[in-house]
C-alpha cells in the first residue's frame, strides 16, 4: 500500500513539473528582448534558413543584432528603443515585431531575459524615458548624444549606488569563428563607417550573456 502511495505522489508531482516547466512567462516591465538572426542571415537577399531560426533559442548559436526594453501596463505592451528608423522610440509591441519581420516573412528569433533582481524595473524603464527623441548612433561612438541600441540600455539601467548594471567593454561583432558575420559586413557597408570592432561600448551578444539577467520563457510573438 505505501509503495502504491509513493509511486502515485511521485506520479503527481512529475505531472506538476512537467506542466510547470511547460508554462510561459508573461511580458513583464523591465524585460530585455534580444533579436537573433542566423550567422548567414544576408540582408540583401532577405533569405532565411527557417529550419535554422526555429531550431534554436540559444544566444551562442545566433547573431544578437539588437536589444530592447519592454514596458507593461494597463494600455498594452510596449517597447522602447533605438533603431536606425525610429531613433529612440516608444511603439507598441505590435509594431516592433512588424519592424524586425525579415523581408521573406519570417521573423527573427525573440529572446526575452529578465534582470536577477527586478525590484528597480521600473525605474530603469523610466530613465528610457528621458532619452526619446534621441537620434540613433550609426557610428556606435560613445561620446555624443545619440544613442545605439545596447548603449540606451546601458545608460538606463543605472543602479541605486549610480553603478551601471551592464558593464562597458571592448565591442566585439565576430561569431566563434572570429569572422563578421554577413549582416554586420553588409550594414557598415551601408551606412559607410568601419566596423567599431574592439572599440569601447556594449553590444547585444555580450549583453544577452550579463548575470544581472535570467532567462525566461516568454514567447513574445504570442504575447501580442
Amino acid at each position: 500500500m505505501f509503495k502504491k502511495s509513493l509511486a502515485l505522489v511521485s506520479a503527481v508531482m512529475a505531472i506538476a513539473v512537467s506542466c510547470h516547466q511547460g508554462r510561459q512567462d508573461t511580458l513583464r516591465t523591465g524585460d530585455l528582448v534580444f533579436v537573433g538572426i542566423p550567422l548567414d542571415y544576408s540582408i540583401e537577399n532577405g533569405s532565411m534558413d527557417e529550419a535554422i531560426a526555429s531550431a534554436t533559442g540559444s544566444p551562442d548559436s545566433l547573431n544578437l543584432i539588437h536589444v530592447a526594453i519592454a514596458e507593461v501596463d494597463a494600455e498594452g505592451k510596449w517597447i522602447i528603443d533605438a533603431t536606425v528608423k525610429r531613433g529612440v522610440d516608444r511603439h507598441p509591441l505590435d509594431t516592433f515585431i512588424t519592424d524586425f519581420t525579415l523581408k521573406d516573412g519570417s521573423l527573427p528569433v525573440f529572446i526575452v531575459k529578465r534582470l536577477k533582481d527586478p525590484s528597480k524595473a521600473a525605474e530603469y524603464v523610466n530613465n528610457a524615458k528621458k532619452y526619446l527623441g534621441r537620434p540613433y548612433d550609426i557610428h556606435f561612438a560613445t561620446d555624443d548624444s545619440e544613442l545605439y541600441c545596447s548603449e540606451l540600455v546601458r545608460d538606463s539601467y543605472i543602479g541605486p549606488d549610480g553603478k551601471y548594471i551592464f558593464a562597458a567593454a571592448p565591442m566585439n561583432f565576430k561569431n566563434p569563428d572570429g569572422e563578421f558575420p554577413l549582416y554586420w559586413r553588409q550594414l557598415f557597408e551601408m551606412i559607410g563607417s568601419p566596423i567599431p570592432q574592439g572599440e569601447d561600448g556594449t553590444n547585444p551578444q555580450d549583453m544577452s550573456r550579463s548575470t544581472a539577467l535570467v532567462s525566461t520563457t516568454v514567447d513574445l510573438a504570442s504575447s501580442r
